[in-house]
């Protein structure tokens, strides 16, 4: 008899509901999709509401049922791929007790800078602290992102509210917790508030004191392909799946995606651009690059870790393109037609409109240089003050070009971090590529252009984190002996070499992409600080 496992892929803008079929292979059976809102504020602030997160779990989950013909008593396991380094204060019930705190988040730098920067420093941090937290973590909160000074911005600044919170959850850890009552994290959730010792494997003590961390509200460390419980009447009755349905821990999109991808094996590098954007490749030993704001982070596997470098915008910038130069937002025409509609309409997403047109426009984008930091950047430099801009524009630019542009800019700013991380660690030469932008062969020819690798693809690429997830279903069911199974289960299905006439184009425009920054700095900050 089949068995069926159910993975929700819990990114920053909508939830992935998916079930997979696990036989000898790994078989999509069903999926659909749902957003919800993410409340930006004018101080830096960046928050989603859980019950929006909850709602369309439970709708998604009722409309992948529909589409199939699977029993809900087949179904043997639930796991989850998730944003991560998301702060979700909960209380006793496990009900959030303020909306929880997007990785975007940028209101704490004053608690940045009294906790971590002041004295002599590297990296922004105090040099003995970040002694410490290196030796212990295998890596440094330096990042006005970075969780634990979200938790004492709420301290600091709500202060009754503080008072109710029981446990420090990371995103998927509010669904295990309303799921099954109980209060966990997977060791990469837990790795990610920079508190877990890395060597004894639990939250130290020592990082809680000098970081100012109540150690009572941390939660139970668990495997990712650990049971960590079952599925309660009532979440079962929202969810329209059956009571008792076991639910295991999952990992954040930085541990699954690359499973997902099958880039699982030592030395294996996975390119993502879904809203974010990373490069990652796989290592067996703690690295940290803190000029650079590059650490390897905990995997989820044993004793593997994800040597990781992120970009906050990175589809997300297509999707800004989208609204604000492709489409007419200010009303100019009388009569606006759609290419998605009618009977003979060629496209089937303005996303597929956008890239046909902007592929007749050639490499370089006629001298215009975008950098996709629409939200602060992190890594290679990190500056919550940065902003994107069109560098060399002239009256021979147009949109297309424009839109072009924003396509190789965050293809540079990947490259940058290829370059960056092989200081420390060699990437593969063939690299596999996921997430929405691997949907366009366009991206992914820019990217093998802009590199110089060979970018590889798989089925369904929008759908890899949830393909990690059930990877986790199948190892903790005892399907697969072990995650590495993962690089047979996934094969690749497109291939792409770079042209490497086309890539003297682009060495030329990265050169000058990667002094923007430095010459723009102080500019940023006077406008956005």
């Amino acid at each position: 008899m089949a068995k069926y496992a159910i993975s929700y892929d819990i990114g920053t803008t909508g939830v992935k509901t998916c079930i997979f079929e696990l036989a000898d292979t790994i078989k999509l059976i069903s999926a659909a999709s749902e957003g919800y809102n993410l409340y930006v504020f004018p101080d830096g602030g960046a928050e989603q509401e859980p019950q929006e997160w909850w709602d369309a779990m439970c709708s998604t989950t009722k409309k992948v049922l529909d589409k199939c013909d699977v029993d809900i008593n087949d179904i043997c396991g639930i796991s989850f791929c998730s944003q991560m380094q998301g702060l979700v204060l909960v209380d006793k019930d496990a009900k959030p007790v303020r909306r929880a705190m997007s990785y975007m988040d940028q209101r704490a730098r004053k608690e940045l800078k009294e906790g971590l920067a002041y004295g002599p420093q590297i990296a922004g941090a105090f040099i003995p602290k970040l002694l410490v937290s290196l030796s212990i973590t295998g890596a440094v909160a330096a990042s006005v992102k970075d969780p634990v000074w979200k938790y004492n911005w709420v301290k600091k600044n709500e202060p009754e509210v503080f008072k109710r919170v029981h446990k420090w959850l990371d995103v998927k850890e509010y669904f295990i917790a309303r799921m099954t009552g109980n209060f966990c994290m997977t060791h990469d959730s837990a790795f990610a508030t920079l508190l877990y010792d890395i060597k004894k494997h639990e939250f130290s003590p020592k990082m809680c004191k000098m970081l100012g961390v109540n150690p009572d509200h941390l939660p139970e460390i668990k495997k990712s392909a650990e049971k960590v419980g079952e599925l309660l009447p009532q979440a079962a009755a929202e969810l329209g799946l059956a009571h008792g349905t076991a639910v295991f821990g999952g990992g954040g999109d930085a541990s699954l995606i690359g499973v997902g991808a099958g880039s699982v094996a030592l030395g294996d590098t996975h390119i993502y651009s879904g809203t974010s954007g990373w490069v990652s490749t796989v290592v067996d030993k703690s690295i940290v690059d803190a000029s650079a704001m590059i650490a390897a982070v905990v995997g989820a596997e044993e004793g593997r870790y994800n040597y990781f470098a992120e970009l906050e915008t990175a589809g997300k910038c297509l999707e800004w393109v989208k609204d604000h130069l492709a489409l007419d937002e200010i009303g100019i025409y009388l009569k606006k037609t759609n290419v998605t509609d009618g009977y003979e309409a060629k496209y089937t997403s303005l996303y597929d409109y956008m890239t046909d047109v902007v592929s007749k426009v050639s490499a370089g984008s006629g001298g215009v240089i975008f950098t996709p930091w629409l939200h602060g950047n992190r890594c290679p430099f990190e500056d919550p003050n940065a902003r994107g801009m069109f560098f060399n524009l002239s009256l021979e630019t147009g949109k297309s070009e424009m839109i072009r542009a924003v396509l190789e800019g965050v293809c540079y700013h990947l490259r940058w971090f290829l370059e960056t991380e092989e200081k420390k660690v060699k990437s593969s030469e063939h690299i596999r590529f996921v997430g929405g932008g691997a949907l366009s062969d366009l991206t992914c020819q820019i990217l093998a252009d802009c590199t110089g690798k060979v970018i590889e693809t798989v089925d369904t690429p929008q759908n890899v984190g949830a393909m990690g997830a059930a990877v986790l279903t199948a190892v903790g069911m005892g399907k697969c002996s072990s995650i590495e199974d993962a690089k047979k289960l996934i094969p690749v299905s497109k291939t792409f070499k770079p042209n490497m006439e086309t890539k003297k184009v682009y060495d030329k425009y990265y050169e000058v992409y990667k002094k923007l920054y430095a010459s723009n700095k102080n500019n940023f900050a006077n406008l956005n600080s």
